[in-house]
């Protein structure tokens, strides 16, 4: 059994210790946004902030998580209206959408530590793999949250509709 902290309330699992989060959060706790990519931990599509750190899903235990907090693509933001997402649609950021959690949960990650990244800081935190090719819109786009998580610019206040396929969006 392992007790943390998800997406700020308390979870205890009853999976071994050795089962990756990744698994715990898909399939015990219905938190489907966390995408199972390369099982490595290469890919970047299973990050989750752990304690302020985005960390990769797939590799993490529930032993290793015992005691910690796990923020998942879910739990960023109640109205899917953190700086991060209202960037990442007012840029037009994202293609397929399968790669789009873990590329948020990485730049939530970065902005909480660096509001005002260069382009340097972002090509070296955010190594997550996009088959659609969205990479060279990532530097505006997390700049973009930057400044809206600054108040240099207003935030948009996207609506997006509750049974979007892409959860986190």
């Amino acid at each position: 059994m392992a007790r943390l902290t998800v997406n700020n309330q308390p979870v205890e699992f009853h999976l071994d210790s050795d089962v990756p989060l990744l698994w715990a959060l898909r399939d015990a706790a219905n938190l489907t946004g966390t995408k199972y990519g390369c099982g490595t931990g290469e890919c970047g599509a299973c990050l989750v902030i752990v304690d302020g750190q985005a960390m990769p899903s797939c590799t993490l235990s529930l032993g290793e998580a015992e005691g910690r907090a796990v923020t998942t693509i879910e739990g960023l933001s109640p109205d899917r209206n953190h700086p991060v997402q209202q960037a990442f649609v007012a840029e037009q950021a994202i293609q397929c959408g399968f790669c789009a959690p873990g590329l948020v949960i990485a730049a939530a990650a970065l902005l909480a530590g660096n509001t005002n990244p260069t382009e340097a800081d972002i090509t070296t935190a955010i190594t997550n793999i996009c088959r659609c090719g969205v990479e060279p819109r990532l530097v505006r786009t997390i700049q973009r949250a930057g400044r809206i998580m600054r108040g240099e610019e207003p935030g948009l206040r996207v609506p997006v509709p509750a049974t979007a396929t892409t959860p986190g969006l």
